[in-house]
């Protein structure tokens, strides 16, 4: 009886529940009909539109009249496909039975009808289009281009077109493209003077580091015609380039006259946010007593706020608190920021670009642990940036994370662990350098289409007011001949604009170009180096000398570390090269004892803090000197450095080695050997020649025979000019 009692209960909840799903499914095919009327019009005229197929979604059909107006069966949920030859479909789903007016965009609208439509509609139309540029202004920049480009055209005033160039400028600020954005803030002030414009104008300087122009923008604006708000933003921004430029008092001057008038008139936001860049431009001129006091009042503020900005500043303070050293305080910082980001990314997640992602915190975490010696938790926090960072697909985190893992390794005296892992950050660095080429790549395409865009506004406000000057002409006949006159000059001034553009673009651009190459040329260097020196390691380790390895491995991190520092730069000062040549070189004595001695000489006069010099422009011909010259002598060889001063603006680098000499190296070469050495050399020869180009002939670099006898022996002179 029980179970026929359930059985009864379940067939009922079953019942119930299929009426009530059959109520609240808007498809059901027995939901109540009711009769739809509506219109289909053209949107710019208002003209009706006669027989447009109008359908209901595997139901009923029907058309418009002669007056552009329908009736059709349906119910709610449905959806009407409205069709024509003269414009897009257009889908629309029915929520009621209100009538319903479709406003189309036509294909084919005639001049009288063009002519037809009101000031009003127009003026409509305009503000549609820079409302839907603004809505898109995050999301697709290339979208919001067309729209803001489809508004200029709509233009018909002096303050239309100032909004339309200031929104113009907003788009290329958000899509950092400030030298885009200086110029179409510029456009739009020679149209309609504007504080709020200006102050962009200010900040787009600032950004695309125009630091003077930016101080002359901001102290151009008369400040008695600013809001508050305004007056505040414009004291801030003085600030930035003051402290940008390292003009720290004045920079905290304006930062306080800021905060004076925030605290007047109660602007919460802009008190933390002063209050934060008052302790931060006290800690960048070493005053770390009265940062601190700042850095605490922000932190008490941005705990008043939201959870975003009481993170932001958390991970700000603990910056600051890694700086002077505090290491407990900024891991107590970071570990409560966690807490919040944890409740920031359940509801949205962040990106890695923020400062506020966990894997950067876990990593700052364990760095700081590590600089405590405090391997055992420092170890935790490390791995798990990585492994984070390893989801989130944040190759830079995950890179640095692994190489401080290794380090922690190393200094906690587990250095096969250590070995490891720093193999995988060698992986890692390959990986990085593959990304940032890709996005190098994808910067320049997007800075084109950029580019073309601008250029389509320029030419489309030439063709503007071009087709005014012709409308000018037709009911004004006694200017014409001004008009002729000013319409040439204003041809000729856009052209000069776009000429100026095009060849900021190209010069942009063959920079970029330069940079890829280099970049691309020492991450080719950087791995056969590395590689070869792992070789060795392992070769000490596999006769069981332990002693060696680590003595070798000891002094191959710190060659790293210094590589690394240095391989993102085009020129470092020649005393940092000479300490990585001279640390390099005793690293392939220790490799090669039996095979040669060395000397490195540095002339007493050269004053050596006055030259730079290309990063491991030396190491390739210091390598290719014991690797294929001394390593095949016969008896034991000696290598000869010697850095010399032979004019007040010269110096000569010379690499000579008395070994079997580049003839007797090649043919004792396979054809795989003498390839890739082929390559090697072309490498330098390719960074030599961008740099120069680049720098206007600052390296030169001379190969020839060092002696006569039968191991000739290479002697490689590179000159250095000062700047």
């Amino acid at each position: 009886m029980k179970l026929f009692v359930k059985c009864l209960g379940v067939f009922f909840l079953m019942c119930v529940s299929t009426i009530l799903q059959a109520q609240n499914n808007p498809f059901n095919n027995n939901a109540e009909k009711f009769t739809v009327r509506g219109s289909v019009v053209e949107k710019l005229t208002r003209d009706p539109i006669k027989n447009v197929n109008i359908e209901v979604n595997g139901g009923s059909y029907t058309t418009t009249d002669f007056f552009g107006e329908f009736k059709i069966e349906a119910k709610k949920g449905d959806e009407l496909i409205i069709k024509h030859q003269d414009f897009e479909t257009v889908y629309y789903t029915i929520q009621d039975n209100e009538r319903i007016t479709v406003l189309v965009e036509s294909n084919d609208i005639d001049d009288s009808k063009s002519k037809s439509i009101s000031k009003l509609q127009s003026k409509e139309l305009f503000k549609s289009l820079v409302d839907s540029a603004e809505t898109y202004l995050k999301k697709d920049a290339k979208r919001s281009l067309q729209f803001i480009t489809d508004a200029l055209a709509k233009s018909s005033s002096a303050k239309e077109n100032a909004d339309v160039y200031d929104v113009i400028g907003d788009i290329y600020m958000y899509w950092k493209q400030y030298d885009l954005a200086v110029t179409n803030y510029r456009i739009s002030l020679q149209n309609i003077q504007s504080n709020e414009t200006k102050l962009k104008l200010a900040k787009a300087f600032q950004l695309n580091k125009n630091y003077q122009e930016s101080i002359q923008t901001y102290s151009g604006i008369s400040k008695n015609e600013l809001s508050k708000w305004q007056l505040v933003s414009l004291n801030e921004g003085l600030g930035d380039v003051n402290l940008l430029t390292k003009n720290y008092k004045a920079s905290i001057d304006f930062y306080k006259e800021g905060l004076k008038v925030a605290e007047d008139n109660k602007i919460s936001a802009k008190i933390t946010d002063l209050n934060s860049k008052i302790g931060e431009a006290y800690s960048a001129s070493g005053n770390s007593e009265a940062a601190k006091d700042y850095f605490n009042k922000s932190l008490k503020l941005a705990n008043t706020e939201n959870k975003v900005r009481a993170a932001e500043e958390k991970v700000k303070v603990a910056d600051f608190q890694n700086n002077i050293s505090n290491y407990s305080s900024e891991i107590q910082l970071r570990k409560e920021a966690l807490k919040d980001i944890d409740n920031i990314n359940e509801a949205q997640p962040l990106d890695n670009e923020s400062a506020l992602t966990p894997q950067k915190q876990n990593y700052r975490i364990g760095s700081a642990y590590a600089l405590q010696r405090d391997y055992e938790n420092a170890i935790p926090y490390l791995e798990k940036s990585i492994a984070e960072a390893d989801e989130k697909e944040d190759l830079i985190v995950q890179k640095d994370a692994t190489r401080r893992l290794s380090e922690v390794y190393r200094d906690a005296g587990d250095y096969k662990k250590a070995l490891s892992v720093y193999q995988e950050y060698v992986d890692l660095v390959d990986k990085v350098y593959i990304k940032k080429e890709q996005e190098i790549s994808q910067a320049s395409r997007f800075s084109k289409e950029l580019v073309a865009k601008q250029n389509r506004i320029v030419s489309l406000e030439s063709d503007r007011e071009l087709s005014e000057s012709k409308y000018q002409l037709t009911t004004e006949q006694t200017k014409r001949q001004q008009l002729i006159i000013y319409s040439l000059i204003g041809g000729v001034l856009l052209l000069l604009f776009t000429a100026f553009f095009m060849f900021k673009y190209i010069k942009q651009q063959r920079l970029a170009n330069n940079l890829l190459a280099l970049k691309t040329l020492r991450s080719q260097m950087n791995p056969h180096f590395i590689f070869n020196a792992l070789n060795s390691v392992n070769s000490f380790i596999a006769s069981n000398d332990e002693r060696t390895a680590n003595k070798y491995l000891s002094d191959f991190s710190l060659l790293m570390r210094a590589v690394l520092e240095n391989s993102e730069e085009d020129f470092i000062p020649l005393e940092k090269e000479i300490e990585l040549l001279q640390l390099y070189t005793k690293l392939e004595h220790f490799r090669f004892k039996d095979k040669f001695d060395y000397t490195i000489h540095i002339d007493e006069n050269i004053t050596i803090e006055d030259f730079v010099i290309p990063p491991m422009l030396l190491q390739p011909y210091i390598e290719n000197a014991v690797w294929h010259g001394l390593r095949y002598k016969k008896s034991k060889g000696h290598l000869s450095i010697t850095i010399a001063q032979t004019k007040n603006d010269e110096i000569t680098i010379t690499i000579a080695d008395n070994g079997i000499g580049r003839e007797q190296s090649k043919a004792l070469k396979t054809e795989n050997q003498q390839k890739q050495n082929s390559k090697g050399m072309g490498n330098i020869k390719k960074r030599v020649s961008i740099l120069n180009a680049m720098y206007k002939d600052k390296v030169d670099v001379f190969i020839e025979d060092y002696q006569d006898e039968e191991d000739t022996g290479t002697k490689v002179v590179v000159t250095l000019k000062k700047d």
